[in-house]
Order: C-alpha cells, then sequence, then structure tokens
C-alpha cells in the first residue's frame, strides 16, 4: 500500500514539474503522450528501487546501511528515480539531436519533422525530470535536517541542492556542482529554441552544439555519485555501453557534417582559419574518446568501488544542530 502510494507521488511530482515549464510557454507542442511516458518510466524506476531496498538488495543500502527504510527515504528513492529517468531522456535526446545534425540516413523509421518533435519534447522532458531529480533531494535534506528550525532546513536543502559548491561532504563535493552544472546549462540551451528567431538561427546553432556538454555533465554526475553504479558491477557497465553509440554517432557527425561549411577540407585549404584548428581538435578528441569507451568496457576498469566487505555505517553528511 505505501509502495502504491509513494508511486502515485511520483507521477504528482513529475506531471507538476512538467507543467510548470509548460505554463511558461517553453513547452509550446509537449503532448500527453510525452508526459505519459515520462511518468510511466519514473514510476517504474521507483518502484525498481522501492523493490530492491525492501528486499535487502539494493546497493543504496550497502553504502548507507541507516537507509534501510524505504517508507522513511521515500524522497530520496523518489530523486533517484527522477535522476535515472532523466539520464535515461537525456540518452535519447542527445541521439535524435545527433542523427538529425548528421549525414541523412538513406531511410528512417518515421519522418524528419516526427524526430524533429521528439527531439524537442524529449528534451523538454529531460529539464522537467532534472529539476525534480534536484527539487526532490533538497526535499529529503530538509527531512533529514530535524535539528534545526524550519527556516533553516529549508535554506540547508535549497543550498546543498542548488548552490555550487555549498555541499561539503564525501564525493558530493565534486558530484553535485556537476550535476548542477549540467542542470544550469540545460534550461538556457534547450530553451533557446524558442527565441532563435531573435537571436539568429546561426547563432542557436552555434550554442546548441554545447548540449552535449550536459550529457557529459549529467553521465559523470552519475558515475561519480549515484549509488546504484557505485561498484565495480554489471550495472555501470551497461552505463558506459550506452555511450558507446552516443560517441560514434557524435565521432560520424564531426567526420561527416550535413552542412558544408562545417566539413575539414585539407589543411592546406584551412590552415589560416583558427576554426578549422578547432574542428580538427574536436574531432580528435571525439575519437579519443570513442577509442577511451571501448578500452574501458572491453577491460572492465570502469573507475567501479569495489563492494566492501562491511559496508560503512556513515550518513551523507552531519546533520545540522543548533
Amino acid at each position: 500500500m505505501r509502495t502504491a502510494t509513494a508511486v502515485a507521488r511520483a507521477r504528482e511530482a513529475l506531471v507538476t514539474s512538467e507543467t510548470s515549464l509548460d505554463e511558461d510557454g517553453a513547452g509550446a507542442g509537449a503532448s500527453p503522450e510525452r508526459q505519459t511516458a515520462a511518468v510511466m518510466v519514473t514510476s517504474l524506476v521507483f518502484a525498481f528501487l522501492w523493490a530492491r531496498m525492501e528486499s535487502g538488495t539494493s546497493d543504496t543500502v550497502a553504502i548507507m546501511p541507516f537507509m534501510d527504510d524505504a517508507g522513511t527515504y521515500w524522497m530520496y528513492l523518489l530523486s533517484q528515480a527522477f535522476g535515472w529517468s532523466g539520464l535515461l531522456w537525456a540518452w535519447g535526446t542527445v541521439m535524435l539531436g545527433l542523427l538529425l545534425s548528421g549525414p541523412r540516413p538513406a531511410r528512417l523509421p518515421v519522418s524528419r519533422q516526427v524526430l524533429e518533435r521528439w527531439h524537442r519534447t524529449t528534451s523538454l522532458t529531460t529539464m522537467a525530470l532534472m529539476f525534480a531529480h534536484a527539487l526532490m533531494f533538497s526535499a529529503e535534506l530538509v527531512r533529514y535536517e530535524t535539528k534545526v528550525d524550519w527556516a533553516e532546513r529549508l535554506w540547508v536543502g535549497f543550498a546543498d541542492s542548488f548552490v555550487p559548491g555549498w555541499y561539503d561532504s564525501g564525493t558530493g563535493r565534486i558530484a553535485i556542482p556537476i550535476g548542477q552544472g549540467a542542470l544550469y546549462l540545460a534550461i538556457p540551451l534547450g530553451l533557446l529554441f524558442y527565441v532563435r528567431h531573435r537571436i539568429g538561427a546561426n547563432t542557436w546553432r552555434r550554442l546548441h552544439r554545447f548540449v552535449i556538454v550536459v550529457y557529459v555533465l549529467s553521465v559523470w554526475h552519475t558515475l561519480l555519485y549515484g549509488t546504484n553504479v557505485w561498484y565495480g558491477e554489471w550495472p555501470r557497465t551497461v552505463l558506459w555501453l550506452l555511450q558507446l553509440p552516443v560517441a560514434a554517432l557524435l565521432l560520424l557527425r564531426l567526420l561527416r557534417p550535413a552542412r558544408r561549411a562545417e566539413r575539414l577540407g585539407s589543411p592546406s585549404e584551412g590552415a589560416a582559419r583558427p576554426g578549422w584548428w578547432v574542428r580538427a581538435a574536436g574531432r580528435a578528441v571525439a575519437g579519443a574518446v570513442a577509442i577511451g569507451l571501448v578500452i574501458v568496457v572491453v577491460s572492465g576498469r570502469d573507475g567501479g568501488r569495489d563492494r566492501p566487505t562491511h559496508p560503512p555505517a556513515t550518513a551523507p553528511h552531519t546533520q545540522e544542530t543548533d
């Protein structure tokens, strides 16, 4: 019964976050199908995490045994569910974006217009899920800080979740600012599409390329701080594997750009232009990243921690006191 209630809360939180985004005009063209799919995926992830915690197989509990109570820590589980769902949608929108901006495939399962609409709606959904992820993490911190008054609890939860550099405990000192950077870049870069006629198509196109940075930061944040991929086991390997098609499409997009102006040409033709060197460096970096991903997956050295024989019993951070 508690699981069903918590899943209902997850659905309500996601719909609320997406509705607030649409009301600002950013969600023009948003469809009920997008909201329904996001709610369903987030709810399924939440139910899965809840079940693992209840069964005693949760990696989160292995890392933080004091959290072995799904009913108490449901907001943390919901934050995780939003985060994983958001990462899935980010993967999808990046793949669609690279497919649309790269070499034109001979055949597509749907029209280009449909792919563009999917790209826009998955982008908006990703932003809503990222914000909900941070918001629920903040709510969990507010619930956790029981030794101070409500005003200070609200400030602690907000600052730790939304102010870069404020969170000062463990791996979160690095991982949380990285996640915040992804969120604060994703919102303006995603919404610039709706003002591209004012800023100019070329300006928008140049800025929109930095969306890949948002995705890289999101994956980095997850690898550093995601308790479900904390250990060097199959979930972490799967996360690395999912990056291979992204790297391959990005490399193909750079090597065979659809726009003539973005083609590299020979050094003799473009050596006098700084842009040639920038594009050449971008291709070299993308190639190195693709090779590095293959090495990581094949070797199994993916940066995961070893599962301890005796799990730690530390809290995520020290409770605030008067």
